[in-house]
């Protein structure tokens, strides 16, 4: 199994503070016969509609020096875990969690922009300093 990301715990934190239980950490996907680890499985009770919402998190530090390298490393996961759920879970949707300061980066690089979009990759940007959910983007 891979190593858990720099993040990991801020982000389980920020999630749990955020009012969701932590159903898996690492929840696994099964792509093709092979288990992928996806960082976290959560789920939330949404009184209104009452029913569980259930998420699935992958954590993304970008620690290498390419933020568009990295970037185009996560989106690959993400699309190829988005393609699992429809299969295993379809009622499951994935995030990909991005630190507040990389997501300000990658907002002055257009292409990555048009990516986010063109795929409609959902976001969860955190703040490592404090644990906290700073914001969901196409929840």
């Amino acid at each position: 199994m891979s190593a858990k990301d720099k993040y990991h715990n801020l982000v389980r934190q920020g999630l749990e503070k955020d009012g969701w239980n932590i159903t898996h950490d690492p929840f696994f996907l099964k792509l093709e016969g092979v288990n992928f680890p996806v960082d976290i499985g959560a789920e939330k009770m949404i009184a209104a509609e009452k029913e569980n919402r259930k998420i699935l998190v992958e954590i993304k530090s970008f620690v290498a020096e390419s933020i568009p390298n990295e970037f185009h490393t996560a989106l690959g996961q993400y699309l190829d875990y988005e393609l699992g759920l429809e299969e295993q879970e379809p009622d499951r949707v994935i995030f990909l969690a991005i630190p507040e300061g990389i997501y300000q980066k990658i907002q002055k690089i257009p292409i990555l922009l048009k990516a986010l979009d063109r795929y409609d990759v959902k976001v969860i940007i955190f703040d490592p300093n404090s644990a906290e959910i700073k914001q969901w983007l196409r929840s």
